[in-house]
């Protein structure tokens, strides 16, 4: 059986990060939020017997979505002024 204190655990850090990801006024602390949410749900996945799936979610969920959103943050004016 799966260890169920970390699997309890990282879904109430997945959900904590999803709240906080809704709830915050800046753009670049949501971003990182929608990254830990990615990277704790390669860890479940991890932990239920899928590395595959785990290994998928991580380089591309955690990795390359959050660099790209990053990219794209850094490129884009928010409406500031220079």
């Amino acid at each position: 059986m799966p260890n169920l204190f970390a699997l309890i655990l990282l879904a109430v850090l997945s959900i904590l990060a999803a709240i906080y990801a809704v709830l915050t006024k800046k753009t670049l602390n949501a971003v990182i939020a929608s990254g830990i949410i990615s990277l704790s749900a390669s860890i479940i996945y991890l932990i239920l017997a899928a590395p595959d799936v785990a290994m998928t979610e991580a380089t591309i969920g955690a990795g390359l979505t959050t660099v790209v959103f990053l990219y794209a943050l850094k490129h884009v004016k928010g409406g500031e002024d220079d």
